[in-house]
């Protein structure tokens, strides 16, 4: 173990790209856990909507951190990167390969590059901007000149953007003993793949699933502020068609896949992978010469 800092893979891309198919054959093949570095599936109950690995998916490989809190609670990315340091070192107690996988670049990179976050905001500060509506956020956030958040939609994200002034904290090198792996996927091909899962969600049961969690924790619960859930609360109140609902989901997962896209491309340490069929060869590589 070279640095005295256990090997680590991480597997980053736009949503739908096939990380969670990948870490699982990844897992399978070198003895490894996945944990799971994504802002919607730490929620309870949002299953569908967040094409949460499936039961059988968990049974053959363990995944961690997937409903750790309910759709009414806060889970920010300082918790994300507490948590999910703690399951590396539980993996590694284990004898196991930790895998990190995940579209939220910065719950990934609050782990790659050791963030140090800063403080909470005063608490005058706080409550001007909880007045605020999402529009009204993005406002200040351009006028400010700052950059918009991954998610643009989320109303936290945008609120700590103005707080920090747009800086998250201090970040560190890349961690040692680190792979990080990119899977890219050609944009036809991924608005597609987003089209086909989109409408299998909803075969699937995900309009049933957004009711029970709009009645259980109420529509403005941080968690179903989430682009696809947002999308079908319309729907559910008559604002529009199912139609017009499948369509705004899939429109914003393209969004999302966008910013994903921008984020990690500033990342130089991804190897990316047009070719999935690679990884195995590049992991065994890397993990003879870290162990």
């Amino acid at each position: 173990m070279t640095d005295g800092v256990s090997p680590l893979i991480v597997i980053v891309g736009e949503t739908a790209s096939g990380k969670s198919a990948l870490a699982i054959e990844l897992a399978k093949q070198f003895d490894g856990e996945i944990i799971c570095a994504d802002s919607r599936t730490v929620y309870k109950g949002m299953d569908i909507g967040t094409a949460k690995p499936t039961s059988e998916e968990q049974a053959v490989v363990p995944h961690h951190l997937l409903d750790i809190i309910t759709p009414d609670k806060s889970f920010s990315a300082a918790d994300f990167q507490r948590t999910a340091n703690q399951m590396i070192t539980d993996i590694v107690a284990r004898g196991k390969l930790p895998i990190m996988v995940g579209g939220t670049g910065l719950y990934i990179d609050s782990v790659l590059f050791d963030f140090e976050f800063r403080r909470p905001a005063e608490s005058a500060e706080r409550e001007r901007l909880e007045a605020m509506s999402v529009h009204e956020l993005q406002a200040e956030i351009a006028r400010a000149g700052l950059q918009l958040p991954e998610n643009l939609q989320n109303k936290r994200h945008l609120m700590r953007t103005i707080e920090t002034g747009g800086v998250v904290g201090s970040r560190h090198d890349l961690r040692p003993n680190t792979l990080v792996l990119g899977l890219r996927v050609e944009r036809e091909e991924l608005e597609k793949r987003i089209a086909a899962r989109t409408d299998a969600m909803v075969q699937a049961g995900f309009v049933e699933e957004v009711r029970g969690l709009g009645e259980q924790y109420g529509f403005d619960a941080p968690g179903l502020q989430a682009p696809g859930y947002k999308a079908f609360r319309k729907y559910l109140a008559g604002e529009s068609d199912m139609s017009s609902a499948r369509d705004e989901f899939i429109k914003n997962d393209l969004h999302l896949a966008k910013r994903q896209r921008t984020w990690f491309k500033r990342n130089k340490s991804i190897q990316w992978l047009g070719d999935r069929s690679l990884a195995v060869d590049i992991v065994t590589t890397f993990l003879n010469k870290t162990r």
